[in-house]
């Protein structure tokens, strides 16, 4: 596992297709409220090129499995400039899953944040799907808010 690099857009592209194709599955909505801005090489590129967002690409045997995006957000002004450190996008391939690659990233990410300061952290994930809040559960997040939504037909 390693930080991405410009070479390793069109691989970023690929892994984000098909995190898109499983959360589109989930909620349809998710593709044009909680993704990345298309064109989607042009988002990867962006991310990468900004200084205090992590993005990792894991890969075994040179196979790329998995990527992770992180950045830190603001809190409110009354937080005195404290940042939570937001995990947004994690994705491993179904056949890397439960062997410790999204661990990796995961610990990798948030010892970065942590290094930067950060004490907080979130994670973005969707409902639906247990393994996913496992995952989650499993590196101390739990839930503090869930969004509502309602909407009488998708634009």
């Amino acid at each position: 596992m390693r930080d991405a690099v410009a070479d390793d857009i069109d691989s970023l592209v690929a892994l984000y297709r098909a995190l898109e194709v499983e959360q589109a599955a989930l909620r349809p909505l998710w593709p044009l409220a909680d993704g990345l801005d298309e064109p989607i090489a042009d988002s990867m590129h962006a991310a990468i090129g900004e200084e205090q967002t992590i993005v990792l690409i894991a890969s075994i045997d040179d196979v790329p499995l998995g990527f992770l995006l992180a950045s830190p957000h603001p809190l409110l002004i009354q937080a005195r400039g404290d940042q939570v450190g937001t995990v947004r996008l994690i994705f491993t391939e179904p056949e890397a899953r439960g062997v410790g690659v999204g661990a990796a990233m995961m610990e990798l990410a948030m010892g970065r944040m942590r290094a930067e300061g950060m004490a907080l952290f979130d994670a973005r994930v969707s409902p639906g799907p247990r393994n996913a809040k496992n995952f989650f559960e499993a590196h101390g997040f739990s839930a503090r808010l869930i969004i509502m939504h309602h909407a009488d037909e998708l634009p």
